[in-house]
Order: C-alpha cells, then sequence, then structure tokens
C-alpha cells in the first residue's frame, strides 16, 4: 500500500467520523493502512496521530461502558490488593470457609493482573492508554485501549511483549496461587479448581488466542521486528 491509499483510507475513516457515524475500518481500508505505515517506520511520524483519532473515535462509538484509564488502573490495583489480603487471609478462617475466601482472592487476582501486567509492561516500553473498558458482550473481561500513537512509536518487539505480558500474567496466577495453596494446607478441591483454571487457560490459549487475542498480536509484532 502506497502513501497515495494510506491517504485514501485515513480519509475515508475521516468523513465518516465527521458526519458522526461508525467507519467499518476493515472495508475502509484503515487496518490495511496502519499495517503498512507499521512496515515503514518513516511514515510513523507523518501517521501516527491521525492514525490515533481515528482509531479513538471509532472506539469512543462501539463502545459504550469505559472510563479514562488512571481511573481504571486504580480499580485494577484495588482488586489485586483485595485478592492478595483474601489470599493471605485466608488461613484465619476455618474449612470450608478458607477455601472459599482463597478461591475469591483468587479470582479477584486473576481478573486484575492481566490488564495490569498490560499498564506496567506498556508503560516501561512508552505506550499509553486512553481508556479502561468492557466490550459487553463481544469481550466481557475489562481491557485497556491503547494510545494508537504512541504504540506506533514504539518498536515492534517491544509491542509484541506488552500485548504477551497479560497472557502471560494470566497464566502464571493460577499455578502461582496452586502454589501457595498448597503450601499453607488449603483443602484438595479447591487446589484442584485453580488448577483446573490454569489448565482450561493454556488450553484457551492454544486454541483461541494464537487466532484472535493477545498471542495473535504478539506473532504479528514479531513478525515486524523480525523484518
Amino acid at each position: 500500500m502506497d502513501e497515495r491509499t494510506i491517504e485514501s483510507a485515513l480519509a475515508a475513516c475521516e468523513r465518516e467520523l465527521a458526519r458522526d457515524a461508525t467507519p467499518d475500518l476493515g472495508e475502509t481500508g484503515f487496518w490495511r493502512a496502519v499495517a503498512a505505515v507499521k512496515r515503514r517506520p518513516a511514515l510513523v511520524a507523518t501517521y501516527a496521530d491521525r492514525i490515533a483519532r481515528i482509531d479513538r473515535g471509532t472506539f469512543a462509538r462501539k463502545v459504550r461502558l469505559r472510563a479514562p484509564a488512571p481511573l481504571g488502573v486504580a480499580a485494577l490495583v484495588v482488586g489485586l490488593a483485595f485478592g492478595i489480603a483474601a489470599l493471605l487471609g485466608a488461613s484465619a478462617f476455618d474449612p470450608p470457609l478458607r477455601e472459599i475466601v482463597l478461591l475469591i482472592g483468587f479470582g479477584a487476582l486473576d481478573v486484575t493482573t492481566h490488564g495490569l501486567a498490560h499498564f506496567l509492561v506498556g508503560a516501561a516500553v512508552g505506550i499509553h492508554f486512553t481508556d479502561w473498558f468492557v466490550d459487553l458482550p463481544k469481550r466481557p473481561q475489562p481491557g485497556l485501549k491503547v494510545d494508537y500513537a504512541s504504540y506506533l512509536r514504539t518498536p515492534a518487539r517491544s509491542r509484541a511483549w506488552m500485548h504477551a505480558s497479560g497472557a502471560i500474567a494470566t497464566k502464571l496466577t493460577p499455578f502461582l496461587v496452586v502454589a501457595y495453596a498448597i503450601a499453607t494446607g488449603v483443602d484438595g478441591w479447591a487446589i484442584g479448581l485453580v488448577l483446573a483454571v490454569g489448565i482450561l487457560q493454556i488450553v484457551s490459549d492454544v486454541l483461541f488466542s494464537v487466532r484472535a487475542s493477545d498471542w495473535k498480536k504478539f506473532r504479528r509484532e514479531m513478525r515486524l521486528a523480525r523484518r
């Protein structure tokens, strides 16, 4: 895709946004234009901010349940602290309440570590975030929306590891909780349940994430990095 075609695709999206419509980013060629800019880093300075405005404008029209990213990160930190407190405090209760409290803590960690990993790695490599959102019913898990201008200005390898970080955190969390539960003498049924969730998440990644989620994006950016 040459610069003339990139301009045409972006202009089509801008016209849709200007008349308060929601562009179809696939049909307009927007994502092909983004891919072309990624392959030619010299174009990033020219198009990054423009691409970010289109991406953010389209997102705002499609996703209603959203909040500023700092508020979402604060909520994730509170959830993480609650999860850790529940794990540490579970031993103060007798079974089966001990196991129930541990499972609640695990659930809080499993939900929050994914987004926090994306945020921490993204912040470390220079990627900013604009929104915390839940895209129902398509994506019930809360997510953080990247600022596409900062995303494009970040090297492809760093973008890849930002995507991978959430998946890695989600896969590690159940097995760390299993180790803690064994060390503290939690009943086997609760340990088995956490372990089953961990295995299910790995299977889900193998079957789906490599095609449609974090690992797909990781592989896409790593291919660009190798070029």
